[in-house]
């Protein structure tokens, strides 16, 4: 049995990992790589195998930088199963399409600038069309229920707690020339034990190998009460001062959130009454999805509705979800106070971008960031406290007030990593390999799981393979 890393690798994108045994290879996730334009281009452009070798693809969630390359994989050759969850499913529908658009999106702009200077001109990586034609071949499986899915390969998922759908994937091996058995786990990305609206991780006790994310490794998240507390506290004096909260967020997963922690906030009177935006189509159309799937609510949620007689955790008065983009241009010509929530979340693209150029410069308004920020971002350059930062390809003062709330990861902190891994038995657990980070968070949390397991702990580096 081999193992090969293909990405994801000393990062936080482009989620990808080879497993071939009995003749079959079998790929973890199929993400799409985040980074400098040229670079991302040409990574997720090629696959560092030949996409018709792969018999099945094993999908932990829906989010983009693990499911964002599927339509490439299919276009170039790939047939076989898409395993996933339900709600994976579901909300990959919407998902890919959008990724295919932003990829037609792209390719549009950039050959403008091409013929210009006399280069010759790119296709889009994948278009709609092609991540229409991928969703035939997902096939949804319940939590707990295994499934073959190759020769000497069985699948069962188990809740990861991070977004709606998201699995944690146990795969039982047997080698059948050799007869040899392992028990592979891989963590795709894990949610915290304080999560809002989602049950929390499940546990799992045994493996040989497991593959573990570690976005967090190296901090500790403020509570879901902190992170409450500061947005109302942020949009109280944002309104006092007539200005707008300018929310970049991930359209799956962090949105939904905000909405909720919003509801709640308004529920208790504890903001004013101002009109709150969520403008993002993709977000739009996953939140339709969270609302198709109330069996994956929390207690906490089932009681809020029942308390404060709300009918959803995504719907209250005030609250506009915002599809056209002729409604998207008013908000920016519209006075007074607002919450407007958008895509990117990493302010990289898509509808944020104009809220941002729009408002950056006026001191009453306030950037709020509420997601992850990967390196050679947007949304990372304002955190990092930029004075001046490019949108569209102009240069524009930050005048408003940039705030950050850590509180809201959907990803399990150092302490939620770190006590997911020592669940496993210790006498059992051979190889444990650290995905999912940049160096620093994956260094250290290397280090704290090391005496934990029987064998090694690895970080591979992209595409580095391991025998067993």
């Amino acid at each position: 049995m081999r193992l090969t890393f293909c990405g994801a690798t000393q990062e936080v994108t482009g989620s990808m990992h080879l497993l071939e045994v009995n003749d079959r290879r079998i790929l973890l996730d199929c993400g799409t790589y985040q980074g400098h334009r040229a670079d991302t281009y040409e990574r997720n452009l090629n696959f560092p195998f030949d996409p018709a070798s792969i018999d099945a693809v094993v999908l932990s969630h829906a989010h983009i930088d693990h499911s964002g390359n599927l339509p490439n994989l299919v276009k170039q050759g790939f047939s076989g199963n898409i395993w996933c969850t339900a709600a994976t499913r579901n909300l990959c529908t919407y998902m890919l399409m959008d990724s295919g658009y932003i990829q037609e999106q792209d390719a549009f702009y950039l050959n403008k600038r091409k013929r210009e200077r006399g280069e010759p001109e790119i296709e889009p990586i994948y278009t709609r069309a092609d991540a229409q034609a991928t969703l035939g071949q997902f096939v949804s499986v319940g939590l707990h229920r295994p499934v073959l899915v190759a020769d000497g390969v069985e699948l069962t998922f188990y809740n990861a707690g991070h977004i709606l759908g998201a699995a944690q994937v146990a795969l039982e091996i047997r080698e059948q020339v050799s007869g040899k058995q392992w028990r592979l786990v891989f963590s795709g990305d894990l949610g915290r034990d304080e999560i809002a609206i989602l049950n929390p991780p499940e546990v799992i006790e045994t493996a040989d190998i497991v593959i573990m994310e570690s976005t967090y490794g190296d901090r500790l998240h403020g509570t879901y009460e902190g992170a409450r507390r500061k947005l109302r506290d942020v949009v109280n004096r944002t309104a006092k001062q007539r200005g707008k909260v300018i929310i970049p967020s991930f359209a799956v997963g962090r949105t939904q959130e905000i909405v909720y922690a919003l509801n709640q906030l308004d529920a208790d009177g504890n903001i004013p009454e101002l009109p709150i935006f969520v403008d993002s189509p993709l977000a739009v159309n996953a939140t339709d999805v969270f609302r198709m799937h109330p069996e994956a609510w929390n207690q906490e949620v089932q009681d809020f509705l029942t308390e404060d007689r709300r009918k959803s955790p995504f719907d209250f008065d005030n609250m506009e979800y915002v599809r056209e983009v002729r409604r998207s241009k008013q908000l920016n010509a519209m006075p007074g106070s607002a919450i407007i929530i958008s895509a990117s979340g990493m302010a990289e693209n898509g509808r944020i971008l104009h809220h941002l150029k729009h408002n950056i410069e006026a001191k009453e308004n306030t950037i709020l960031l509420v997601s992850f920020m990967a390196e050679h971002t947007l949304g990372r350059r304002l955190k990092d406290g930029a004075d001046r930062v490019r949108i569209f390809g102009e240069e524009y003062d930050v005048r408003a007030t940039v705030e950050t709330i850590d509180g809201y990861s959907a990803h399990a902190d150092q302490d939620g990593l770190v006590r997911w891994a020592m669940n496993f038995d210790r006498d059992r657990l051979q190889n444990l390999f650290i995905v999912h980070g940049e160096p620093d968070p994956a260094r250290t949390l290397a280090g704290l799981v090391d005496g934990h397991v029987k064998g090694s702990v690895d970080i591979p580096v992209r595409n580095q393979s391991f025998e067993f």
